[in-house]
């Protein structure tokens, strides 16, 4: 199978779908593999790298006409003329966030595959996670850099001095993001609360944390009198394939404190604050009820070395089992794999996705015997 490997186009994104690495071992396997020249360069691989690899280097044309196109975000607008009726795309989707990228995967009958989506009996995203603990243990940095006065903020320091309280940071959802911001924040030193719906969660995070990082569980009051308080809220709320619920409605926002910052890293599934729309690396923030909203939708695209490694190391088996046996053969193969197949031929095979876009769903493996 032809794999293509383009550069990113999305505002500010450096990294890559595979690192050389990832190259090599799908050689190995027989394939090749097509990487749009420059490519790696934002994560700090060069083009070099890849043709030692064994990969062929191509301009976007040539990349994208590949059988397999592997990326790490949705279709940008100019690049939705690259889709075609047989490509397979396999990416970060996020569809509930961007319906018209959806709509059009549908309209050009790609068979599209959502990284985010792929979801173990255990309800684990494998796919999803190492994004999502690099977004965690970024979002305490981002939130201590704009509660700095210069920046917009309160002028809190986040881990206090002797003799003067910490922040107050505020996290609501213990998955992955919620965890690990938490995790950091409390290494910071600031005073943390972490809010979820799910006790097992929070027991698990009280067990290991030893009441470092305090657990409460999530209901409106709750959610109401902390985020009161903070001076930090990180939003990571989390329903896989769907849109997040809003849980920090206006008039909570409204509520907090001139100054406080709002980090919402649940943005690229809708956000769940009321208040938030997407923002950008170019233009990262803005001032609603005199709290500052941040709501960039591809947060760990400001780290992309430590990024790209992260994502190919999670990425790379269901790669190459889509490389070696197809999709059908993938999804037969692979009950989680299945999951992650989310538009065959203009029809949406994802149960939650299908939800979210407001039409009905087909059974993946069914959709995929048609073809």
């Amino acid at each position: 199978m032809i794999v293509g490997v383009p550069r990113e186009t999305k505002t500010r994104e450096y990294r890559v779908a595979l690192t050389p690495d990832g190259v090599r071992e799908l050689v190995s396997g027989g394939h090749r593999v097509v990487v749009e020249r420059g490519a790696g360069e934002g994560s700090a691989l060069a083009d070099d790298g890849y043709v030692a690899a064994g990969a062929t280097l191509g301009d976007a044309t040539e990349t994208w006409a590949a059988d397999l196109v592997v990326k790490v975000k949705e279709p940008q607008p100019e690049e939705l003329t690259f889709l075609r009726p047989g490509l397979v795309l396999f990416t970060y989707l996020h569809l509930a966030a961007y319906p018209k990228v959806g709509k059009a995967l549908l309209d050009a009958g790609v068979t599209a595959l959502a990284y985010e989506t792929v979801q173990l009996d255990s309800g684990a995203l494998p796919l999803l996670a190492p994004m999502s603990e690099v977004a965690g243990r970024m979002a305490p940095q981002i939130g201590a850099h704009y509660l700095e006065r210069e920046n917009g903020g309160r002028g809190v320091l986040l881990g206090g001095a002797p003799g003067v309280r910490p922040a107050r940071v505020v996290v609501i959802g213990a998955g992955n993001v919620g965890w690990n911001a938490a995790w950091i924040a409390q290494g910071m030193e600031a005073e943390v609360l972490l809010l979820d719906r799910n006790l097992d969660r929070l027991r698990w995070v009280d067990q290991i944390h030893k009441g470092r990082i305090m657990t409460l569980a999530s209901n409106r009051g709750t959610v109401e009198r902390a985020v009161a308080s903070a001076d930090l809220v990180v939003g990571a709320v989390l329903v896989p394939g769907g849109r997040a619920p809003v849980v920090v409605t206006e008039d909570m926002v409204r509520g907090m404190q001139t100054g406080s910052v709002i980090v919402d890293v649940a943005i690229d599934q809708g956000g769940c604050i009321e208040t938030i729309h997407e923002t950008t690396h170019d233009d990262p923030v803005y001032e609603v009820h005199g709290v500052v909203h941040y709501a960039v939708g591809n947060i760990p695209g400001a780290v992309p070395h430590t990024s790209t490694y992260a994502l190919t190391n999670a990425t790379l088996p269901y790669v190459a089992l889509v490389a070696d046996h197809g999709v059908r053969g993938a999804a037969e193969r692979d009950p989680a794999f299945r999951y992650g197949v989310t538009t065959v031929a203009g029809q949406v095979t994802n149960a939650a996705v299908a939800g979210a876009l407001g039409v009905d769903a087909v059974d993946a493996v069914t959709a995929l015997a048609a073809l």
